[in-house]
Parts: structure tokens; C-alpha cells; sequence
């Protein structure tokens, strides 16, 4: 699997981090953002659909 690095704001590395861990929503940082970009890559199809784009 190919890696990436990116910069991203303090305040928002704090909040993310907020939802990972043992028993929380996400095992590790990067399976947070990997969902993340999954889910607005989803939601990109959805209005390209809507407007006729594919």
C-alpha cells in the first residue's frame, strides 16, 4: 500500500485523535483517515451522479 505524509492542524490531529484507540471508533490514525477519505470519496460519486457526471 502506497504512503503518503500530509500536514494537518494541531487542533484537528487533537480531535481525531479523541476517536482512536482500544475501544474507540478507529485502531490507528491512519484507518481514520483512509475512512474518511472513503466516505467523502463516496459522497463526491453521489453528486456527480446527481448531476449527471460518471
Amino acid at each position: 500500500m502506497p504512503k503518503i505524509s500530509l500536514d494537518i492542524p494541531s487542533e484537528l490531529l487533537e480531535d481525531l485523535k479523541k476517536h482512536v484507540g482500544d475501544d474507540k471508533k478507529f485502531i490507528s490514525l491512519a484507518d481514520a483517515v483512509r475512512t474518511a477519505c472513503r466516505k467523502i470519496l463516496d459522497q463526491l460519486d453521489t453528486i456527480d451522479e446527481f448531476h449527471g457526471r460518471r
